[in-house]
């Protein structure tokens, strides 16, 4: 099988994802393993989990890192908004070409943001759906944080989330699968996507980055009994399905399966000059 064939590329992106889910499944939900390991992060003489009224802890590890992904998706918005500016300039040259507008460096950022108004606009559409399919996700399974489960002190019964799966309807108010805060991380990976449009040689390196990202992410908050470790593993699959998607209906496979340039070019600009036309940004 030839590494750039379209079955190569199908296999990577799609089929890797669907055999984690299956062994996620396997492994996690058809098993005691999530609650094998939140039960080894209890503290035996409380029979809770230490980190969970830690203030510093929520702080620094929940509401800090929210940061990255809101900067990075407001910054998509705007972006996409400045896009819409430069082509209504350019119907008045003298507009276009004001001193003022080169000088104060608005035209450039002008002119930057509507060669790039797909990849702005692509990422504000990547992170909406990935943040619709995780909520629907979560209202129709129902299903109950640790901490809010009668296993580990809560008043609520504990359920899997296929016992409890509804298409229409929301079986309850359990909001806990597939983890929000590890999906939050994870959608950044709309970067990565973006970096292989532009033939980046560290995509790869990104990459592994936001997947870590994603990880770090969830994993806090298995430590505070506010998750398990599957509900990590489930927000990856979903984004990442959710972004691929996204990203070819934007891009088309073949900008995405381009290999990548050897040069240490900034992404923006990136063999642009090279590309074939239907790889080259707008």
């Amino acid at each position: 099988m030839r590494a750039g064939s379209r079955k190569a590329y199908y296999l990577l992106n799609l089929g890797i994802p669907l055999l984690l889910a299956m062994a996620v499944f396997l492994l996690f939900d058809l098993t005691r393993l999530d609650r094998l390991i939140s039960n080894l992060l209890l503290d035996p003489a409380t029979g809770q989990f230490p980190l969970l009224h830690d203030q510093w802890f929520e702080k620094v590890t929940h509401k800090w890192p929210r940061i990255l992904p809101n900067w990075t998706g407001e910054a998509a918005i705007i972006g996409t908004l400045l896009s819409c500016i430069w082509p209504l300039l350019s119907k008045h040259p003298q507009l276009a070409h004001s001193p003022l507008l080169e000088k104060s460096r608005i035209a450039p950022l002008l002119r930057f943001s509507a060669g790039h108004r797909r990849d702005f606009l692509f990422v504000v559409v990547a992170f909406a759906l990935c943040t619709t399919v995780i909520h629907y996700l979560k209202s129709h399974t129902s299903v109950y944080c640790p901490v809010e489960t009668t296993l580990y002190g809560g008043s609520q019964l504990r359920t899997e989330w296929f016992e409890n799966f509804s298409w229409f309807s929301k079986p309850g108010d359990g909001r806990c699968w597939p983890g929000g805060h590890a999906s939050s991380g994870f959608t950044l990976l709309a970067l990565y996507f973006v970096a292989r449009r532009y033939r980046w040689q560290h995509a790869r390196k990104l990459l592994v980055a936001i997947l870590l990202l994603g990880f770090v992410y969830g994993t806090t908050r298995v430590l505070q009994g506010w998750h398990y470790m599957s509900h990590t593993f489930w927000a990856g699959i979903f984004v990442w399905l959710t972004t691929w998607l996204t990203a070819l209906f934007f891009y088309g496979r073949q900008a995405l399966q381009a290999p990548a340039i050897r040069r240490t070019s900034a992404l923006p600009t990136v063999g642009i000059s090279a590309m074939p036309a239907s790889l080259r940004p707008e």
